[in-house]
């Protein structure tokens, strides 16, 4: 499964956009632990969830994007086979 990231530029619209396409609970909120327990425990991930143009929300939020690439990381040690990737 692919998720373009073009035009997203808060970690809020980022959120979302995981919250719809990934069939998150409706009372989901923007919040990285709220992400972790929801791929690791709540929804049926993709064995290859691929994040695409995230340049832009790299740019704009550096932090999140660095907070993003640490869930990555740990979700390729807890979920493997499972990872999520840049492309």
């Amino acid at each position: 499964m692919t998720l373009d990231l073009t035009g997203i530029t808060s970690k809020a619209a980022l959120h979302q956009l995981f919250k719809e396409q990934l069939g998150f609970e409706e009372w989901y909120g923007p919040s990285w632990d709220a992400f972790w327990d929801s791929v690791v425990a709540l929804v049926e991930m993709p064995p290859v969830l691929t994040l695409t143009n995230w340049q832009e929300f790299a740019e704009h939020c550096p932090r999140d994007m660095q907070l993003l690439r640490q869930v990555m990381q740990d979700y390729a040690v807890e979920m493997y086979p499972k990872q999520i990737v840049l492309g």
